[in-house]
């Protein structure tokens, strides 16, 4: 027995060891665990400290605003557009000679030809009248060519062009066109580099985009761009010129893009950056019995067909040569009911045309068996309603054309044709002016 206890003795304390050994190992472990725990704990603190450090440096605070990263395409038709033709706007000045003005003090100081009569007199200097915009049509050689308004040029006694570029350039009047408003410049094309494109402006319709550009209120606005749409076509205008002469044109193109005075002769263009008309006027306002309506957007331009046609005229011959019927005229809107019946003796059914008030002698309308009271009624067999829409029809012709004319005598509707063999210039040098107006 004793034997058998003396085997378990060592047993009991070999199991006593191990159990010191574990319990003391896995304090080891987790006292370990501790203190390596702690070091990140601590060194995670320090590096979220100092990365909140480095953000503080780029982020914003809350209060700034910043910029967008966001970058928008702003190509389009109209950008595109303007590109091709706007190098080519200018801005044409219009220099007259100063007015020789007197003061309260001539007669302490004496006059200016008592003080400096050896030196120029101050009418001769030239002084900015007015300004008006233009663009570059044709280069050609040594020459560039521009087309304005004649009325941005009248009464000029020296121009100025002043450049895309900023550049002031002297100008040359090759000729001018009261009765459609338009003129020619020239200047040395050393400077210039683009030219503009003439589109079509028969083939343009009504709601497509129109661009004007030129140099509103003068050229401090310098090539300012507007934009609308095509408004009308064909309509009829008729103003009178600083002269008095009448300036009328019965194919205006109308639109709404924004023309203001200082636009007068720069280019309508459309979505293709072609010139489709030359910016003429405006209505500001209009008179309604006594009181006076403002208006916007209301501008017209004159037809690019019809540009061509007159520029190509004014730089061969400094001038535009128009056939003349010989005769003198009224609308039939103007004359009374009464009068149609009793001395027309028109049809009723009647409402629209051109009376004649007088028949010039040895002229194509003479020459045709044209009469007194005759009331034409169409051209080439288009309708016309009006003057100026007759002398619309009649200036497309050339001297030695001829021509259709419908008209009715009493009740009775005739059509004859006339030879076109003279000009408004021999007309009005071989007869005196007669009422109404003249063609």
């Amino acid at each position: 027995m004793e034997n058998n206890n003396n085997n378990l003795t060592p047993k009991k304390e070999s199991s006593g060891f191990w159990k010191r050994f574990g319990a003391g190992l896995a304090g080891g472990l987790v006292g370990g665990a501790i203190i390596v725990g702690g070091f990140y704990l601590a060194m995670g603190t320090s590096l979220s400290n100092s990365a909140n450090s480095n953000n503080s440096n780029t982020t914003p605070k809350s209060s700034e605003t910043t910029v967008s990263p966001v970058k928008v395409d702003v190509n389009s038709t109209i950008t595109d557009a303007v590109n091709k033709v706007q190098d080519a706007v200018v801005s044409v000045i219009n220099l007259q000679k100063q007015q020789q003005q007197t003061n309260g003090f001539g007669g302490l100081f004496g006059s200016r030809e008592e003080t400096n009569s050896n030196e120029e007199d101050a009418s001769g200097d030239l002084e900015e009248a007015s300004e008006g915009s233009g663009v570059i049509y044709k280069k050609e050689g040594d020459t560039a060519y521009i087309v304005t308004n004649n009325h941005v040029v009248e009464g000029q006694d020296g121009l100025e062009v002043l450049l895309k570029d900023g550049t002031k350039v002297s100008a040359e009047l090759v000729g001018t066109d009261v009765y459609t408003d338009l003129a020619v410049l020239k200047i040395k094309s050393d400077k210039i580099s683009t030219v503009a494109d003439f589109g079509d402006s028969d083939k343009i319709k009504v709601g497509e985009p129109a661009i004007a550009i030129g140099s509103p209120l003068g050229s401090t606005y310098a090539n300012s761009v507007t934009s609308g749409i095509i408004s009308s076509l064909n309509r009829q205008v008729v103003m009178q010129s600083e002269s008095g002469e009448t300036v009328a044109n019965a194919n205006a193109i109308q639109t709404d893009a924004a023309i203001n005075p200082g636009n007068s002769g720069g280019p309508l263009i459309n979505a293709a950056g072609q010139v489709i008309g030359i910016n003429s006027s405006k209505i500001g306002s209009t008179q309604e019995s006594t009181s006076s309506v403002s208006v916007e957007g209301i501008g017209f331009a004159i037809p690019s067909n019809e540009v061509v046609n007159v520029i190509n005229q004014l730089e061969t011959d400094g001038k535009v040569t128009r056939p003349a019927l010989g005769i003198s005229m009224r609308d039939l809107s103007t004359i009374s009911s009464q009068q149609q019946k009793e001395i027309l003796k028109v049809p009723s059914s009647i409402i629209n045309g051109v009376v004649i008030i007088d028949v010039n002698n040895a002229t194509p309308a003479e020459k045709a068996g044209l009469k007194q009271y005759d009331v034409i009624t169409k051209i080439d067999g288009k309708d016309v309603a009006s003057g100026v829409e007759l002398q619309s029809a009649l200036y497309k012709k050339k001297v030695g054309d001829s021509v259709k004319i419908t008209f009715y005598r009493a009740e009775t509707e005739k059509t004859i044709t006339v030879e076109l063999t003279i000009d408004q210039t021999a007309l009005q040098s071989a007869n005196q002016p007669n009422t109404g107006n003249g063609n």
